[in-house]
């Protein structure tokens, strides 16, 4: 194998010339940490690992007996070729959108709820135009996208699209409304710990304010000291030196 050198080439072949099973096996789990060393880039998996023994045994040419942590792979399998992907042979009326877009608006189509159906196709509606921004640099116009949504649904979806057409697409999708119930409860709790915490938040504005008065009946004493220490001075530059 070429991506692997002519040394590691060596390595093996005297590998399989060694008599002790115990240091052939020693040598073999080296030089496979050698083989990761020389592809730093390969992911460090067991699929890789196993990538990295089988391709040992190829390089020993299959004689490699060792205990290594996966089995050997099979010489039939070697030359196998891989099996004929057939071409997709379904009919795409537009190929930016995939078939994925069919897939969605056939499952839009037989959602029964009338809010989740045009949640479900506001969502088809997005979706289309980030596709169609994906594939051309021109913004489409929102009566293009309408006419080919209308195209790809069939006239199934033809209420949701006119409504779309007349107010624009709606911003909630089809799991957000079926959370509303759930919504209204955490909003109810929500309700009673901000009034405790408002509660609490008085409790602590209170204590901040009989702080504040502490601090300023503290100042004051404090002013009235200096006061009485600079009259105190002013007596004493009064009176006479030889006093």
């Amino acid at each position: 194998m070429k991506e692997y050198g002519s040394n590691v080439q060596k390595l093996a072949d005297h590998i399989v010339t060694i008599e002790d099973k115990a240091k052939r096996t020693l040598y073999a789990h080296i030089l496979v940490e050698l083989m990761r060393q020389i592809h730093p880039n390969m992911r460090d998996n067991q699929d890789y690992t196993n990538k990295l023994w089988d391709d040992l045994y190829i390089i020993s040419g299959f004689e490699l007996d060792v205990d290594s942590p996966f089995p050997p792979p099979s010489k039939e399998a070697l030359g196998k070729k891989p099996l004929r992907v057939e071409y997709n042979q379904q009919n795409l009326t537009f190929r930016h959108y995939g078939r994925n877009i069919d897939l969605l608006l056939e499952k839009a189509s037989q959602t029964e709820n009338p809010e989740d159906r045009l949640a479900f196709v506001s969502y088809i509606f997005r979706l289309m135009r980030s596709f169609f921004n994906a594939w051309n640099k021109d913004n489409p116009e929102d009566n293009v996208l309408l006419g080919q949504l209308e195209q790809l649904s069939k006239g199934r979806l033809q209420e949701e699209i006119d409504y779309i057409r007349k107010s624009g697409p709606i911003d909630a999708a089809p799991k957000d409304r079926n959370n509303n119930q759930e919504r209204n409860r955490v909003n109810q709790s929500g309700g009673n710990n901000f009034k405790a915490q408002s509660s609490h938040n008085s409790d602590r504005q209170g204590g901040n304010s009989q702080g504040n008065q502490n601090r300023n009946r503290n100042n004051k004493f404090s002013n009235r000291n200096g006061s009485n220490n600079n009259n105190n001075n002013r007596n004493n530059n009064r009176k006479k030196p030889g006093m």
